[in-house]
């Protein structure tokens, strides 16, 4: 009996790795159109705001000229940098400056506190608060403005700074990420404190806050980002530019026959400048909150 052979399978040949150089070339061109993406939208919101002529703004938005601008003019920020008449833009961005430092530095300190009686405090029913306040995150906004401006309108807080504030400064997520960040000090640390004769206060403000900066940080830069790009809520409760913040007045300028292209870019990046600081004033203590929250992991 004869057998049959079979011919011999090749097996595929082991796949090049790609040399590290190459790999390094790659990575480089990818974060650098990624940075494309992410700035020139910027950029061009910044070439812009330099355009005194609304209508050249318009032709030029086709071609790459919407990135260039050959005769830069301050003019527009000068007329939108006003403090009277019907869009000033001064008042606006002084309103969300006020707004923005009382709700960061009063949510952290709310924020931290909280987090630090559910971590440390002796609170019966810990493990209920938790879950109720994650519960209480995938709420989404839109659907308590309605109840939350029916209070607000009845205790008389509409169309001011308190109505945009005292809403915001507390938050369930916050209040969970510095948690995560308190339950892991150790307890020699607490314990040692109070052997000292601190209180509960004391060791909050003295001990755990001071430790505390990166979370903090991001805290702030979250909550920052967040109070500034609040649209809905103060266009439902402002009436007057007494308390207007310039993220509702920036929306004054569309919805017209005639949209002044040139003062809504200036406007706009006059919007974006103080958020930007407030990002780089925090940006160490941000990053370093995330390197030490993936090295723990």
């Amino acid at each position: 009996m004869t057998s049959i052979s079979h011919p011999a399978t090749l097996a595929p040949a082991p796949s090049r790795p790609v040399p590290r150089d190459w790999s390094r070339v790659i990575a480089v061109v990818a974060v650098s159109i990624l940075a494309l993406v992410v700035i020139s939208p910027l950029f061009l919101l910044a070439v812009a705001s330099l355009k005194p002529d609304r209508f050249q703004i318009l032709a030029d938005m086709g071609s790459f000229r919407a990135f260039w601008v050959s005769d830069p003019s301050l003019q527009n920020f000068r007329d939108v940098w006003t403090f009277s008449g019907a869009l000033p833009f001064g008042r606006y961005l002084l309103n969300s400056l006020i707004i923005l430092f009382v709700t960061v530095l009063g949510g952290v300190f709310l924020n931290s506190m909280a987090a630090f009686v559910l971590a440390w405090g002796r609170l019966p029913g810990r493990a209920v608060i938790l879950t109720a306040l994650i519960a209480l995150y995938i709420v989404p906004q839109e659907s308590i403005v309605l109840p939350l401006l029916t209070i607000v309108n009845r205790v008389g807080l509409s169309d001011s700074f308190a109505a945009q504030i005292l809403p915001f400064m507390a938050s369930p997520l916050y209040i969970f990420l510095i948690y995560q960040f308190f339950i892991q000090v150790p307890r020699d640390i607490y314990d040692a404190a109070t052997v000292d004769g601190a209180g509960p206060f004391r060791i909050y403000w003295s001990v755990f806050l001071p430790i505390s900066l990166p979370v903090l940080a991001t805290v702030a830069i979250l909550l920052g980002i967040e109070t500034w790009n609040q649209y809905l809520w103060p266009l439902m409760v402002t009436q007057t530019d007494r308390a207007r913040p310039i993220s509702v007045g920036i929306a004054s300028f569309f919805g017209h026959d005639s949209v002044y292209w040139n003062s809504a870019m200036a406007a706009s990046v006059m919007m974006m400048i103080p958020v930007l600081i407030f990002y780089l004033a925090f940006q160490r203590w941000f990053v370093s909150s995330f390197i030490s929250s993936a090295v723990k992991g």
